[in-house]
């Protein structure tokens, strides 16, 4: 029994002059195809290099161009030349000039001999298997593809769509179920034999002439028209990507196509010097009839392929950046957004850190700039605290900082004063982890003592925006976790919406509290409240805030409470 080989060439001819002289050299007979868009002088190198062996061939050259006809004629002209002038050869193996032999011809041999009677090659029907990537399935047979897909792209497309709007329908030869697979086979010589020898040949060949890849379906539908048993599997290693398009081996695939125990393998890249050192070394080879298994490294394969189309969880890749949708989660790990405690507090980030440990910031959006924890002006992975810089893509400046800092909780407050862009960003994040005080943002307004006539215009925008702000939060869109308390409702119960935050973050110390943050002294915020509803505004968020009596009202011009004014929270 001996298998011989079929080689279609088109590039890195002195690789393939290497392959078809090991397969030479083990008594195997070659013939080989050179596209004819290949220059002279590459083609008589080629025919130079190889002239030693007796059993090599070249057959007719084509000009072939992928996803056309020119394949399967090419595949014809070599094979026929194999099968008419080498009749000791059992089985046909169709190869590139990017394939690598892995294993010594003497096991191929035998495991081809263990197996009379079967033909390997892949092939499935377009009903049981979605086998296109990014392309045509079923309307590859029915349709008309006379431009190339490469080369005339939109003639392709417009054709495509013009027959589609048409209803066309080309009628499948009587007796022919179309099927797909891999280009790579094995087959015997009676199948093949067969196949080249069909009285309906004519017809047949007229037919995918204008079938879109035809070499993925030409042989893989007529093998189960003349084989006996057919292995719908390709003795080929050859991976591809989610786009359709094959994985290259380098160097460092060594060990893994070893242990895949396949024949061969495509596609190899021509200066992988050490791959075509270490399997076209017969000394090297050792005698093995272990089974072909190339799903022992599928799962390598799945997972650089989940790599390549989703990338790591919060890292987005310059090449997917500009689509949105395609990242892997919008942030690496969870973070907390606090919004109107700051306002609330004395001192909140560092009580915050205190009781959690996490690194606690400022506003991280500010107008002015990052106000990034301990004043600093830089941060990890040399974020600058430049408002200019962060608000060309504050999404981009989010994402950093929590990659930046993986394994330690990011926390920053924010409120309407803000940047406000970031906020939808943040609010389909899951990682988010949002608690919001409404209405806290006038806080700082009754503390600032000015006269509520001129603190009315500004505490109406902010208003505004807050109010923005909440209604898209409560979409169910929304993934982040969000917490809303009105201002009202947290001053009368502070202890849950504190605990909630601390939970939320994952607290340090123990479960009871055992320091509590200084509130600000709120001492006649109702009776603010009501002088800004005087003004003509209607401070709504802050929930059904009480007004104090009139004693403790504030007047205008009146300074900010002291700290020795301001209680502390019982908690």
């Amino acid at each position: 029994m001996t298998v011989g080989f079929v080689m279609l060439c088109h590039e890195a001819l002195d690789r393939a002059a290497q392959v078809a002289g090991y397969w030479a050299r083990a008594g195997c007979p070659v013939v080989l195809h050179v596209d004819a868009r290949v220059g002279q002088r590459d083609y008589d190198a080629l025919v130079a290099a190889v002239s030693g062996y007796r059993d090599v061939r070249f057959s007719r050259r084509l000009r072939c161009e992928w996803g056309t006809w020119s394949l399967v004629e090419a595949t014809q002209a070599a094979a026929e030349m194999l099968l008419a002038e080498f009749p000791r050869a059992s089985h046909v193996f169709l190869a590139s000039g990017a394939c690598l032999p892995l294993r010594p011809v003497a096991e191929l041999n035998a495991y081809l001999g263990a197996r009379p009677g079967t033909d390997f090659i892949e092939s499935v029907t377009t009903e049981d298997v979605a086998w296109a990537a990014g392309g045509l399935d079923r309307e590859r047979f029915s349709l008309r593809f006379p431009f190339a897909w490469k080369r005339h792209r939109r003639l392709f497309d417009a054709y495509v769509e013009l027959q589609r709007r048409l209803r066309v329908a080309r009628t499948i030869p009587e007796g022919l179920v179309p099927h797909l697979g891999a280009q790579w086979w094995c087959l015997r010589r009676e199948t093949l034999t067969a196949i080249l020898s069909d009285p309906a040949r004519p017809q047949i060949d007229r037919y995918f002439r204008r079938v879109w890849i035809p070499d993925e379906s030409y042989f893989q539908t007529l093998v189960r028209r003349h084989g006996a048993r057919v292995e719908s599997r390709s003795l080929t290693l050859a991976k591809f990507d989610y786009q359709g398009k094959p994985h290259v081996f380098y160097d460092d695939h060594l060990q893994l196509l070893r242990d895949s125990n396949c024949f061969v393998a495509r596609k190899i890249w021509p200066r992988a010097d050490r791959l075509y050192h270490a399997f076209l070394n017969e000394a090297a080879q050792a005698q093995s009839a272990a089974e072909p298994r190339p799903d022992k490294i599928d799962r390598l394969f799945l997972r650089a392929v989940r790599r390549r189309t989703r990338g790591r969880g919060g890292l987005c890749m310059v090449s997917r950046f500009p689509r949105d949708g395609w990242e892997n989660g919008r942030s690496s790990n969870p973070y907390s957004v606090i919004e109107g405690l700051g306002e609330l507090f004395h001192d909140f980030p560092d009580w915050l850190r205190r009781e959690t440990g996490a690194q606690v910031h400022g506003h991280l959006f500010a107008p002015g700039r990052a106000e990034f924890a301990g004043g600093e002006r830089h941060f990890a992975g040399a974020l600058s605290d430049s408002a200019a810089l962060r608000d060309y893509r504050p999404e981009a400046f989010l994402t950093s900082l929590i990659w930046n800092t993986r394994g330690e909780r990011q926390c920053f407050l924010f409120g309407p004063r803000d940047t406000q862009r970031i906020g939808h960003w943040v609010a389909a994040d899951p990682n988010a982890d949002i608690t919001v005080v409404s209405g806290a943002w006038a806080v700082p307004l009754f503390l600032s003592g000015r006269p509520v006539a001129k603190v009315r215009k500004e505490a109406a925008r902010l208003q505004k925006i807050e109010a923005r702000h909440l209604n898209h939060l409560r979409r169910h869109q929304v993934r982040a976790r969000v917490r809303i308390w009105t201002l009202a409702d947290f001053v009368e119960t502070p202890m849950e919406p504190l605990r909630s935050v601390l939970d939320g973050i994952g607290r340090r110390s123990a479960p009871r509290l055992t320091e509590a943050p200084r509130m600000v002294d709120l001492a006649g915020f109702g009776a603010f409240l009501q002088a800004l509803r005087n003004e003509g505004m209607h401070p709504h968020l802050m929930g059904d805030f009480p007004v104090e009596p009139a004693a403790a009202s504030p007047r205008p011009g009146r300074a900010a409470p002291t700290d020795d004014d301001r209680p502390h929270v019982a908690l």
